[in-house]
């Protein structure tokens, strides 16, 4: 979702002299001057007013014109009242456009560079303040940014990185130390000292690596701790302002492996899966061996469907299941589906699921989405909706469009994905022969058998577990997340699993499968147009939107998911039924580096 900072009004100096008069945090003088101006209401209590006033009579017009319809009267006669209810609303729009700047991006050109890091300073901070910018960072030299130094900034801590690593194997590993300039410098005690805020270093900067070099070099200062070993130079700010990450001071490694090749329908695919768990790459490359050996996996996709669930409430009960009934009535499916699909060319609505606690009702909208996860997608379709039904329902009152209801579920596990499924509904099976089985995986078909039914679904029940039917598939499911710049917390719901294996051939080859109902992937938005995660999309032929049928890439990555966690099921499941799983581990997931000399 695209993030606009919000312009002030250049239509005249008065505005733009009251809010730099108010603003105690500014720090950087103007070389222009302005008369002195006085109003008769501050700043805050105008645009107040306003705002009371456009929405008082939009809603007034609003009730009017129901009415009229209601009893076939003519919209354009109007009353006295209505009409200057309308001129209201006109003269509190202008005002309102004005303020927030519509009008005004052409004469910010005009402004010198000082007079707009003035105007960006003059802002109100809110959330994310540092992922919003009005102008390009090119019109904004480093050089011109006037900051106070400050005297009592402790200057035990370095600006640059510690001195390098003793060894010289370690220091090859080092990131260069970071040598900030004098302006830099001071720009660094501005922060500590705080009177430049860290979260708006982008936006006065306009760069986005130095802002980062200055807010890592702010950050060991105020904390007096070391950040050596974290990288910061390298890397794309700019691709993650406004999007992925706020006030960053750098970036972390995570090693990516490939497991393959995954013959998967008819085709093969290397998986890249990040990750600092020794064993897992090395175990879901043989699980694919085994799989290429066999003849290869086959897959289905049951369902592809993103949810949200806004909570409404109403006077009563008996009110919210009037609401449910209008909602579940299949006559009003098609005029709610018009009015949700408004929202995008690639949502579509699918269904809508209600349930009612008390008089509060919590509705679950299903929709597909193309291509991204979106979520941020059926949001939009919902509010649809929900402004539609309150024409009807003028007494419900919206509480939230989906974290206050919690029957998406986003993030959680919970019963309603298991049984519902969110995302793509997934199953993905089999066949590896007994000589494979014998061979590769070093086992039998027996004791496979025998050890799933134990351990991954009479050892998950005995537990209580929910979605949790498997040996270990958000291993594999956070590993090729993190690579593919998918959202490493939807792991939770996405590696609902369950593992069934059986014997089959007369008993000498074994079927596995795995049926993963809620896999949620995209191939864009968020972090997947960051360069390492699209290079691991490309490698597995989904990046970016499909050109030939929206949704099919990523489809495929769900199902290219779902075939791997098939892979690592199958060789760990064959590694603790042989008793290698401890042996490998230690061999392969155990570092020899004395880590007490790396870390300060």
């Amino acid at each position: 979702m695209d993030v606009r900072r919000r312009s002030l009004p250049a239509s005249g100096d008065r505005v733009k002299t009251q809010k730099l008069n108010n603003n105690d945090s500014l720090t950087a003088p103007s070389t222009h001057s302005h008369a002195p101006s006085q109003t008769l209401l501050p700043l805050y209590l105008t645009n107040a007013l306003f705002f009371g006033l456009f929405f008082s009579v939009a809603y007034f017009l609003l009730h009017r014109w129901r009415d009229k319809i209601r009893t076939a009267t003519p919209l354009h006669a109007v009353t006295p009242s209505e009409t200057a209810a309308i001129v209201s609303l006109v003269a509190s729009a202008v005002y309102l456009l004005g303020f927030f700047g519509f009008a005004s991006r052409a004469s910010l050109d005009e402004l010198s560079d000082e007079e707009t890091i003035l105007r960006e300073d003059s802002r109100t901070p809110g959330p994310c303040p540092a992922a919003l910018l009005d102008s390009p960072a090119s019109k904004i030299k480093h050089n011109q940014i006037p900051l106070p130094r400050s005297k009592s900034v402790d200057k035990s801590v370095e600006l640059s990185n510690p001195p390098p690593l003793k060894s010289s194997h370690e220091a090859a590993l080092a990131p260069s130390p970071i040598s900030l300039s004098p302006e830099d410098d001071e720009v660094v005690e501005a922060v500590v000292s705080g009177s430049v805020p860290s979260y708006a270093l982008e936006s006065r900067l306009g760069d986005c690596g130095r802002a980062a070099a200055i807010r890592r070099a702010a950050v060991q200062r105020l904390t007096g701790r070391s950040l050596e070993g974290l990288p910061v130079q390298g890397f794309d700010y700019d691709s993650i302002l406004g999007q992925c990450c706020e006030m960053p001071i750098g970036f972390v490694q995570i090693p990516v492996g490939v497991a393959g090749p995954l013959l998967l329908d008819g085709k093969e695919y290397t998986v890249p899966m990040a990750t600092t768990e020794g064993c897992l790459v090395a175990s879901t490359n043989r699980g694919c061996k085994a799989i290429y050996v066999s003849g290869g996996a086959s897959s289905v996709l049951l369902r592809d469907g993103m949810t949200r669930a806004p909570v409404v409430r109403l006077p009563s009960a008996q009110r919210a299941a009037q609401l449910k009934f209008f909602l579940e009535d299949p006559l009003n499916y098609d005029s709610l589906a018009v009015v949700f699909n408004k929202s995008s060319r690639f949502a579509r609505l699918q269904s809508i699921q209600c349930a009612i606690a008390g008089k509060n009702l919590y509705m679950r909208f299903r929709c597909s989405t193309g291509d991204a996860m979106g979520m941020n997608m059926v949001s939009k379709g919902v509010q649809n909706v929900l402004d539609f039904l309150q024409t009807d329902f003028p007494d419900m009152d919206v509480i939230g469009i989906s974290a206050p209801g919690n029957f998406c579920s986003d993030k959680k596990a919970a019963a309603v994905n298991w049984i519902e499924g969110r995302g793509k509904s997934v199953v993905c099976e089999a066949i590896i022969k007994e000589e494979v089985v014998n061979k590769v995986l070093k086992t039998s078909v027996e004791a496979l058998v025998e050890l799933n039914m134990l351990k991954n679904l009479t050892g998950s029940a005995v537990a209580g577990a929910l979605g949790g039917f498997n040996a270990h598939a958000s291993n594999i499911v956070s590993a090729i997340y993190i690579a593919t710049g998918q959202d490493p917390a939807q792991n939770v719901e996405s590696s609902h699993c369950i593992t069934m294996m059986e014997a089959v051939n007369g008993g000498k080859d074994l079927h596995v499968s795995v049926t993963m109902p809620s896999i949620e992937v995209g191939t864009v938005g968020g972090g997947t147009q960051l360069a390492s995660q699209s290079a691991c999309l490309n490698l597995l032929g989904v990046k970016g939107a499909s050109t030939e049928s929206p949704g099919a890439n990523s489809r495929l990555l769900a199902t290219i998911v779902a075939g791997s966690v098939l892979a690592g099921e199958l060789s760990l499941m064959s590694a603790i039924a042989a008793g290698q799983l401890v042996k490998s581990h230690m061999k392969y997931n155990r570092s020899n580096r004395d880590m007490s000399k790396i870390v300060p």
